[in-house]
Protein backbone atom coordinates (compact mmCIF):
# COMPACT_ATOMS: atom_id res chain seq x y z
CA UNK A 1 0.00 0.00 0.00
CA UNK A 2 1.31 3.41 -0.92
CA UNK A 3 1.90 5.90 1.85
CA UNK A 4 2.85 9.56 1.88
CA UNK A 5 4.84 11.67 4.30
CA UNK A 6 2.46 14.11 5.99
CA UNK A 7 4.07 16.76 8.17
CA UNK A 8 1.80 18.12 10.89
CA UNK A 9 2.63 21.62 12.14
CA UNK A 10 1.14 23.08 15.33
CA UNK A 11 0.94 26.83 16.08
CA UNK A 12 3.52 26.48 18.88
CA UNK A 13 6.17 25.36 16.38
CA UNK A 14 6.02 21.60 16.98
CA UNK A 15 6.16 19.41 13.89
CA UNK A 16 5.80 15.69 13.29
CA UNK A 17 6.10 13.82 10.03
CA UNK A 18 4.12 10.61 9.73
CA UNK A 19 3.60 8.10 6.94
CA UNK A 20 -0.11 8.01 6.09
CA UNK A 21 -1.37 5.22 3.84
CA UNK A 22 -3.68 6.05 0.95
CA UNK A 23 -6.33 3.80 2.53
CA UNK A 24 -6.45 5.75 5.78
CA UNK A 25 -7.30 9.31 6.66
CA UNK A 26 -4.80 11.76 8.09
CA UNK A 27 -6.63 11.50 11.43
CA UNK A 28 -6.38 7.69 11.38
CA UNK A 29 -2.68 7.86 10.48
CA UNK A 30 -2.03 10.26 13.36
CA UNK A 31 -3.92 8.04 15.79
CA UNK A 32 -1.95 4.99 14.61
CA UNK A 33 1.27 6.66 15.83
CA UNK A 34 -0.44 8.04 18.95
CA UNK A 35 -0.68 11.68 17.91
CA UNK A 36 -3.80 13.38 19.19
CA UNK A 37 -5.58 15.71 16.76
CA UNK A 38 -8.92 17.42 17.44
CA UNK A 39 -11.96 15.74 15.91
CA UNK A 40 -15.68 15.50 16.51
CA UNK A 41 -17.84 13.57 14.07
CA UNK A 42 -15.46 11.59 11.77
CA UNK A 43 -17.94 12.18 8.93
CA UNK A 44 -16.85 15.59 7.63
CA UNK A 45 -19.86 17.33 9.12
CA UNK A 46 -18.56 19.29 12.12
CA UNK A 47 -15.22 20.79 11.00
CA UNK A 48 -13.46 20.22 14.33
CA UNK A 49 -10.62 18.35 12.57
CA UNK A 50 -9.93 21.09 10.01
CA UNK A 51 -6.33 21.47 8.87
CA UNK A 52 -4.82 23.95 6.41
CA UNK A 53 -2.62 22.74 3.56
CA UNK A 54 0.73 24.54 3.66
CA UNK A 55 2.73 22.75 0.99
CA UNK A 56 2.64 19.83 -1.42
CA UNK A 57 5.83 17.84 -2.09
CA UNK A 58 7.91 20.61 -0.52
CA UNK A 59 6.43 23.32 -2.74
CA UNK A 60 4.45 26.02 -0.98
CA UNK A 61 0.83 26.06 -1.95
CA UNK A 62 -0.68 29.13 -3.51
CA UNK A 63 0.80 32.58 -3.14
CA UNK A 64 -2.34 34.55 -2.63
CA UNK A 65 -3.54 33.50 -6.07
CA UNK A 66 -6.90 31.77 -6.20
CA UNK A 67 -6.03 28.16 -6.86
CA UNK A 68 -9.59 27.04 -7.40
CA UNK A 69 -9.12 24.31 -4.84
CA UNK A 70 -6.70 22.49 -7.12
CA UNK A 71 -4.04 22.17 -4.48
CA UNK A 72 -6.31 20.45 -1.97
CA UNK A 73 -7.88 18.32 -4.67
CA UNK A 74 -4.43 17.21 -5.84
CA UNK A 75 -3.22 16.47 -2.32
CA UNK A 76 -6.20 14.58 -0.88
CA UNK A 77 -9.03 12.24 -1.74
CA UNK A 78 -12.16 12.48 0.37
CA UNK A 79 -14.12 9.45 1.55
CA UNK A 80 -17.28 11.54 1.30
CA UNK A 81 -18.12 15.16 0.52
CA UNK A 82 -16.62 17.58 3.08
CA UNK A 83 -19.93 19.07 4.26
CA UNK A 84 -18.34 21.26 6.95
CA UNK A 85 -16.32 23.25 4.40
CA UNK A 86 -17.64 25.83 1.99
CA UNK A 87 -16.14 26.15 -1.48
CA UNK A 88 -14.21 29.25 -0.41
CA UNK A 89 -12.67 27.30 2.50
CA UNK A 90 -11.50 24.53 0.17
CA UNK A 91 -10.17 27.17 -2.22
CA UNK A 92 -8.16 28.60 0.68
CA UNK A 93 -6.56 25.21 1.38
CA UNK A 94 -8.63 23.96 4.30
CA UNK A 95 -9.10 20.20 4.53
CA UNK A 96 -11.08 17.91 6.85
CA UNK A 97 -8.53 15.48 8.26
CA UNK A 98 -11.16 12.96 9.47
CA UNK A 99 -12.21 12.07 5.90
CA UNK A 100 -9.16 13.09 3.80
CA UNK A 101 -6.55 10.59 2.59
CA UNK A 102 -3.25 11.93 1.19
CA UNK A 103 -2.28 11.46 -2.45
CA UNK A 104 1.11 13.16 -2.15
CA UNK A 105 3.63 14.25 0.48
CA UNK A 106 2.43 17.43 2.15
CA UNK A 107 2.59 19.79 5.15
CA UNK A 108 -0.54 20.69 7.09
CA UNK A 109 -1.23 23.25 9.84
CA UNK A 110 -3.16 21.46 12.58
CA UNK A 111 -4.71 22.17 15.96
CA UNK A 112 -7.89 23.72 17.24
CA UNK A 113 -6.85 27.21 16.15
CA UNK A 114 -7.10 26.20 12.47
CA UNK A 115 -10.83 25.55 12.84
CA UNK A 116 -11.29 28.99 14.39
CA UNK A 117 -9.86 30.56 11.22
CA UNK A 118 -12.98 29.44 9.35
CA UNK A 119 -15.59 31.32 11.33
CA UNK A 120 -15.65 34.73 12.96
CA UNK A 121 -16.37 34.84 16.64
CA UNK A 122 -19.64 36.80 16.97
CA UNK A 123 -18.94 37.50 20.66
CA UNK A 124 -15.73 39.53 20.38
Amino acid sequence: MTSHDVTLEWPDGRTRTIAVREDETVLEGAERVEIGLPFGCRTGACGTCTGRLLAIDGTKRGDGVDTGGGDVEAAFAYRRPPRALKDRHRDDGYVLLCIASPRTDCRIAVGSSVHTELVENPWK
